[in-house]
Protein backbone atom coordinates (compact mmCIF):
# COMPACT_ATOMS: atom_id res chain seq x y z
CA UNK A 1 0.00 0.00 0.00
CA UNK A 2 1.32 3.67 -0.77
CA UNK A 3 2.46 4.99 2.03
CA UNK A 4 0.29 8.03 2.22
CA UNK A 5 -2.99 6.35 1.32
CA UNK A 6 -4.63 5.51 4.80
CA UNK A 7 -7.21 2.92 5.69
CA UNK A 8 -9.79 5.00 7.53
CA UNK A 9 -13.14 3.84 9.21
CA UNK A 10 -16.33 6.38 9.23
CA UNK A 11 -19.15 5.14 10.84
CA UNK A 12 -22.62 6.46 10.57
CA UNK A 13 -21.41 6.71 6.88
CA UNK A 14 -25.26 6.53 5.27
CA UNK A 15 -25.94 9.70 7.78
CA UNK A 16 -25.61 13.43 6.31
CA UNK A 17 -22.30 14.05 7.30
CA UNK A 18 -21.04 10.90 6.88
CA UNK A 19 -21.53 11.22 3.11
CA UNK A 20 -19.45 13.81 2.85
CA UNK A 21 -16.89 12.45 5.06
CA UNK A 22 -16.54 9.37 2.66
CA UNK A 23 -16.70 11.60 -0.37
CA UNK A 24 -14.18 13.70 0.88
CA UNK A 25 -11.51 10.49 2.21
CA UNK A 26 -11.90 9.20 -1.56
CA UNK A 27 -11.33 12.34 -3.17
CA UNK A 28 -8.01 11.92 -1.59
CA UNK A 29 -6.86 8.75 -2.58
CA UNK A 30 -7.55 6.88 0.92
CA UNK A 31 -9.00 3.84 1.61
CA UNK A 32 -12.69 4.21 3.19
CA UNK A 33 -14.25 1.58 5.42
CA UNK A 34 -17.97 2.66 5.85
CA UNK A 35 -20.32 1.13 8.48
CA UNK A 36 -23.87 1.92 9.04
CA UNK A 37 -27.22 0.12 10.69
CA UNK A 38 -30.37 0.99 9.70
CA UNK A 39 -29.49 2.36 6.14
CA UNK A 40 -26.81 -0.09 5.02
CA UNK A 41 -25.90 -0.51 1.40
CA UNK A 42 -24.09 -2.32 -0.71
CA UNK A 43 -20.65 0.04 -0.17
CA UNK A 44 -21.39 0.35 3.66
CA UNK A 45 -21.24 -2.70 5.72
CA UNK A 46 -23.67 -3.02 8.37
CA UNK A 47 -22.69 -3.05 11.93
CA UNK A 48 -24.22 -2.87 15.09
CA UNK A 49 -21.85 -0.22 17.26
CA UNK A 50 -23.97 -1.12 20.63
CA UNK A 51 -22.20 -4.76 19.99
CA UNK A 52 -18.97 -4.77 21.44
CA UNK A 53 -18.15 -7.84 20.04
CA UNK A 54 -18.98 -7.41 16.74
CA UNK A 55 -16.99 -4.28 17.17
CA UNK A 56 -14.14 -5.78 18.20
CA UNK A 57 -14.09 -8.56 15.18
CA UNK A 58 -14.62 -5.86 12.68
CA UNK A 59 -11.49 -3.95 13.92
CA UNK A 60 -9.14 -6.58 14.10
CA UNK A 61 -10.11 -7.74 10.53
CA UNK A 62 -9.87 -4.15 8.98
CA UNK A 63 -7.47 -2.60 11.02
CA UNK A 64 -7.89 1.22 10.16
CA UNK A 65 -5.62 3.35 11.16
CA UNK A 66 -8.13 6.00 11.95
CA UNK A 67 -11.95 6.13 12.91
CA UNK A 68 -14.18 8.68 12.15
CA UNK A 69 -17.20 8.51 14.36
CA UNK A 70 -19.88 10.19 12.88
CA UNK A 71 -22.70 8.32 14.49
CA UNK A 72 -24.88 9.19 16.41
CA UNK A 73 -28.93 10.48 17.49
CA UNK A 74 -28.03 14.50 16.41
CA UNK A 75 -31.65 15.46 16.89
CA UNK A 76 -32.86 16.83 20.21
CA UNK A 77 -36.49 16.40 20.33
CA UNK A 78 -35.68 12.34 19.41
CA UNK A 79 -33.30 12.28 22.34
CA UNK A 80 -35.84 13.65 24.73
CA UNK A 81 -38.34 11.11 24.02
CA UNK A 82 -35.58 7.87 23.49
CA UNK A 83 -33.63 8.32 26.21
CA UNK A 84 -31.78 4.62 26.87
CA UNK A 85 -31.23 4.21 23.06
CA UNK A 86 -29.49 7.84 22.76
CA UNK A 87 -27.23 7.41 26.29
CA UNK A 88 -26.14 4.08 24.66
CA UNK A 89 -25.32 5.53 21.03
CA UNK A 90 -24.03 9.07 21.92
CA UNK A 91 -22.35 8.37 25.51
CA UNK A 92 -21.30 4.70 25.76
CA UNK A 93 -20.42 3.48 22.24
CA UNK A 94 -18.06 6.64 21.63
CA UNK A 95 -15.91 5.35 24.56
CA UNK A 96 -15.61 1.79 23.47
CA UNK A 97 -14.48 3.10 20.06
CA UNK A 98 -12.00 5.15 21.19
CA UNK A 99 -10.77 2.23 23.84
CA UNK A 100 -10.35 0.01 20.48
CA UNK A 101 -8.53 2.41 18.71
CA UNK A 102 -6.25 3.19 21.21
CA UNK A 103 -5.08 -1.05 21.12
CA UNK A 104 -4.96 -0.40 17.40
CA UNK A 105 -2.93 2.86 17.22
CA UNK A 106 -5.31 4.10 15.34
CA UNK A 107 -6.35 7.97 15.55
CA UNK A 108 -9.74 8.74 16.46
CA UNK A 109 -11.59 11.71 16.67
CA UNK A 110 -15.36 11.86 17.80
CA UNK A 111 -17.98 14.31 16.22
CA UNK A 112 -19.87 16.62 18.95
CA UNK A 113 -21.52 19.43 19.30
CA UNK A 114 -22.20 23.20 20.63
CA UNK A 115 -25.13 22.28 22.37
CA UNK A 116 -22.97 21.23 25.43
CA UNK A 117 -22.90 25.00 26.38
CA UNK A 118 -25.56 27.04 28.04
CA UNK A 119 -25.63 29.42 25.12
CA UNK A 120 -25.24 32.52 27.34
CA UNK A 121 -21.42 33.91 27.48
CA UNK A 122 -20.51 33.19 23.35
CA UNK A 123 -18.16 32.77 21.72
CA UNK A 124 -17.54 29.65 23.17
CA UNK A 125 -13.47 28.65 23.84
CA UNK A 126 -13.09 24.80 23.68
CA UNK A 127 -11.81 24.70 27.77
CA UNK A 128 -14.96 26.80 28.66
CA UNK A 129 -17.02 24.95 30.89
CA UNK A 130 -19.75 22.89 29.04
CA UNK A 131 -23.32 22.77 30.95
CA UNK A 132 -25.72 21.59 27.96
CA UNK A 133 -29.54 22.57 28.58
CA UNK A 134 -31.01 19.04 27.09
CA UNK A 135 -30.34 15.49 27.13
CA UNK A 136 -29.13 15.58 23.56
CA UNK A 137 -26.31 17.26 24.29
CA UNK A 138 -25.64 16.11 28.36
CA UNK A 139 -25.47 12.32 26.12
CA UNK A 140 -22.83 14.12 23.62
CA UNK A 141 -20.89 15.77 26.75
CA UNK A 142 -20.77 12.23 28.42
CA UNK A 143 -19.69 10.58 24.68
CA UNK A 144 -16.60 13.67 25.11
CA UNK A 145 -15.90 12.44 28.82
CA UNK A 146 -15.90 8.63 27.54
CA UNK A 147 -13.54 9.26 25.09
CA UNK A 148 -11.03 10.80 26.53
CA UNK A 149 -10.92 8.83 29.42
CA UNK A 150 -10.00 5.87 26.91
CA UNK A 151 -7.90 7.07 24.67
CA UNK A 152 -5.48 10.34 25.71
CA UNK A 153 -4.59 10.58 22.05
CA UNK A 154 -8.41 11.21 20.88
CA UNK A 155 -9.83 13.88 19.13
CA UNK A 156 -12.96 15.81 19.41
CA UNK A 157 -14.49 17.75 16.80
CA UNK A 158 -17.37 19.91 18.35
CA UNK A 159 -19.66 21.37 15.41
CA UNK A 160 -22.87 23.61 14.95
CA UNK A 161 -26.25 22.72 13.10
CA UNK A 162 -25.20 21.15 9.73
CA UNK A 163 -26.80 21.39 5.70
CA UNK A 164 -25.57 19.92 2.88
CA UNK A 165 -26.86 16.97 0.28
CA UNK A 166 -29.66 15.36 1.65
CA UNK A 167 -31.23 12.40 0.62
CA UNK A 168 -34.07 13.40 2.45
CA UNK A 169 -34.64 16.86 4.05
CA UNK A 170 -35.20 15.83 7.23
CA UNK A 171 -31.75 14.98 7.73
CA UNK A 172 -30.86 18.65 8.66
CA UNK A 173 -32.86 21.23 10.72
CA UNK A 174 -31.77 23.81 7.72
CA UNK A 175 -32.26 21.43 4.73
CA UNK A 176 -36.13 20.82 6.01
CA UNK A 177 -36.65 24.55 6.41
CA UNK A 178 -36.45 24.77 2.51
CA UNK A 179 -39.49 22.62 2.27
CA UNK A 180 -41.06 24.84 4.70
CA UNK A 181 -40.31 27.99 2.38
CA UNK A 182 -41.70 26.25 -0.67
CA UNK A 183 -44.97 25.16 0.50
CA UNK A 184 -45.23 27.54 4.41
CA UNK A 185 -48.94 26.19 5.13
CA UNK A 186 -48.83 28.03 8.56
CA UNK A 187 -45.15 27.07 9.59
CA UNK A 188 -43.60 28.73 13.19
CA UNK A 189 -40.37 29.65 12.80
CA UNK A 190 -37.67 30.58 15.46
CA UNK A 191 -36.57 34.45 14.79
CA UNK A 192 -34.79 34.68 18.06
CA UNK A 193 -31.87 32.01 19.09
CA UNK A 194 -28.99 32.33 17.21
CA UNK A 195 -27.06 29.54 14.69
CA UNK A 196 -24.13 29.31 12.96
CA UNK A 197 -25.37 27.02 9.75
CA UNK A 198 -22.07 25.03 8.36
CA UNK A 199 -21.65 22.73 5.35
CA UNK A 200 -21.14 18.59 5.89
CA UNK A 201 -18.47 19.28 2.88
CA UNK A 202 -16.22 22.00 5.29
CA UNK A 203 -16.68 19.96 7.69
CA UNK A 204 -15.70 17.12 6.24
CA UNK A 205 -12.58 18.67 4.87
CA UNK A 206 -11.55 19.24 8.28
CA UNK A 207 -11.82 15.93 9.85
CA UNK A 208 -9.61 14.67 6.72
CA UNK A 209 -7.05 17.40 7.15
CA UNK A 210 -7.03 16.87 11.20
CA UNK A 211 -6.81 12.68 10.55
CA UNK A 212 -3.88 13.32 7.32
CA UNK A 213 -1.88 15.37 10.07
CA UNK A 214 -2.39 12.89 12.69
CA UNK A 215 -1.53 9.55 10.94
CA UNK A 216 0.51 11.31 8.14
CA UNK A 217 4.44 10.83 8.10
CA UNK A 218 5.23 14.39 10.01
CA UNK A 219 4.94 13.12 13.26
CA UNK A 220 2.68 15.34 14.29
CA UNK A 221 -0.54 14.52 16.36
CA UNK A 222 -3.98 16.22 17.15
CA UNK A 223 -5.24 15.75 20.37
CA UNK A 224 -8.17 16.97 22.81
CA UNK A 225 -11.12 19.13 22.14
CA UNK A 226 -11.74 21.64 18.61
CA UNK A 227 -13.93 23.92 18.00
CA UNK A 228 -15.21 24.17 13.89
CA UNK A 229 -18.16 26.50 12.60
CA UNK A 230 -18.82 28.82 9.74
CA UNK A 231 -18.85 33.09 11.24
CA UNK A 232 -22.11 33.87 9.44
CA UNK A 233 -25.31 33.59 12.58
CA UNK A 234 -28.56 33.44 11.32
CA UNK A 235 -31.76 32.24 13.07
CA UNK A 236 -33.90 30.11 11.14
CA UNK A 237 -36.45 32.77 10.28
CA UNK A 238 -33.59 34.40 8.39
CA UNK A 239 -32.51 30.92 6.71
CA UNK A 240 -36.09 31.04 5.33
CA UNK A 241 -35.56 34.51 3.43
CA UNK A 242 -32.55 33.36 2.41
CA UNK A 243 -34.12 30.48 0.78
CA UNK A 244 -36.96 32.43 -0.27
CA UNK A 245 -34.52 35.01 -2.15
CA UNK A 246 -33.23 32.00 -3.97
CA UNK A 247 -36.15 30.75 -4.86
CA UNK A 248 -37.08 34.01 -6.07
CA UNK A 249 -40.02 34.15 -3.69
CA UNK A 250 -41.78 37.74 -3.19
CA UNK A 251 -41.95 36.99 0.75
CA UNK A 252 -42.50 34.11 3.28
CA UNK A 253 -46.90 34.78 3.63
CA UNK A 254 -47.27 31.47 5.23
CA UNK A 255 -44.46 31.60 7.81
CA UNK A 256 -45.07 33.08 11.21
CA UNK A 257 -41.27 34.19 13.19
CA UNK A 258 -41.39 33.11 16.59
CA UNK A 259 -39.98 35.78 19.09
CA UNK A 260 -40.37 33.80 22.04
CA UNK A 261 -38.57 30.17 23.53
CA UNK A 262 -40.81 27.30 22.57
CA UNK A 263 -41.84 25.32 25.65
CA UNK A 264 -41.66 21.86 26.47
CA UNK A 265 -42.45 18.95 25.30
CA UNK A 266 -39.84 20.21 22.51
CA UNK A 267 -35.86 19.82 24.05
CA UNK A 268 -34.85 23.41 25.52
CA UNK A 269 -32.53 25.28 22.75
CA UNK A 270 -29.48 27.79 23.86
CA UNK A 271 -29.88 30.67 22.12
CA UNK A 272 -26.38 31.49 20.88
CA UNK A 273 -23.39 28.58 21.00
CA UNK A 274 -21.42 30.26 18.30
CA UNK A 275 -18.03 28.53 18.80
CA UNK A 276 -14.27 29.71 18.39
CA UNK A 277 -11.84 27.84 15.90
CA UNK A 278 -8.65 29.33 17.82
CA UNK A 279 -7.70 25.89 18.65
CA UNK A 280 -8.12 24.56 15.27
CA UNK A 281 -6.08 27.57 13.63
CA UNK A 282 -3.21 26.78 16.01
CA UNK A 283 -2.49 23.86 14.58
CA UNK A 284 -2.76 24.87 11.74
CA UNK A 285 -6.05 23.74 10.32
CA UNK A 286 -8.12 25.28 7.45
CA UNK A 287 -11.40 26.88 8.94
CA UNK A 288 -12.62 28.76 5.57
CA UNK A 289 -15.73 27.98 4.83
CA UNK A 290 -18.20 28.40 2.14
CA UNK A 291 -20.52 31.18 2.45
CA UNK A 292 -24.01 29.90 3.42
CA UNK A 293 -26.07 31.63 0.30
CA UNK A 294 -23.45 30.98 -2.35
CA UNK A 295 -23.74 26.99 -1.08
CA UNK A 296 -27.52 27.30 -1.42
CA UNK A 297 -27.95 29.05 -4.31
CA UNK A 298 -25.55 26.47 -6.34
CA UNK A 299 -27.80 23.42 -4.66
CA UNK A 300 -30.96 25.00 -5.20
CA UNK A 301 -30.30 25.81 -8.79
CA UNK A 302 -28.20 22.95 -10.01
Amino acid sequence: MDANKLRIMVTGASGLLGRAVVKEVESRGHTVIGTAFSRASDKLVKLDLSNEEAVSDFLTKHQPQAIIHCAAEKRPDVAESNQAAVEQLNAQVPGYLAQQAKKLDAFFVYISTDYVFDGTKPPYQVDDQPNPLNFYGRTKLAGEKAVLAANKQAAILRVPVLYGEAKDSKESAVNVLVDLVRDPSDAKVDAVQARFPTCTDDVARVLVDMTEVSVGSAGEHISGIFHFTAKEELTKYQMCQVFAQILKLKDLNGITPITEKPKEPVATRPDNCQLSTEALEEVGINTSCVPFCQWWSNYLQA
